[in-house]
């Protein structure tokens, strides 16, 4: 059963300059795994971490860190929920998560399904 969707779109050169002008926001949205990425693949993973958001019902106290995109079999991407992220997942019942992230013409999306 679907417990949340969750979508967010994210304007990669807009990104870039964001984090050209404040550094500090590498290390307070992604996991060390994430962070040495091209701009493309942050942009969509950042659209990730907001989607998760979205799906859990965007609960008050998570952190981006807290969701990280993670590669699998075949390059499939993955999340890995830890934190107040992990916790309200839990409390939903949700037990598998379906992402899906692409990039195109200066343009990083995100879908996220959490289900139960």
């Amino acid at each position: 059963m679907i417990v949340g969707i969750g979508v967010d779109v994210v304007d990669v050169a807009r990104f870039e300059e964001t984090l050209a002008r404040r550094p500090g926001l590498r290390t307070r949205l992604f996991t060390e795994a994430e962070r040495d990425l091209r701009v493309e693949s942050l942009a969509a993973r950042f659209a990730a971490k907001e989607a998760v958001a979205k799906a859990l019902g965007a609960p008050p106290g998570l952190l981006h860190v807290e969701a990280e995109v993670v590669t699998g079999e075949h390059g499939r991407p993955g999340l890995r929920v830890t934190g107040r992220a992990a916790e309200v997942a839990a409390a939903l019942g949700v037990t598998r998560w379906h992402v899906s992230l692409s990039h195109d013409g200066g343009v990083a999306v995100a879908y996220v399904i959490a289900e139960s």
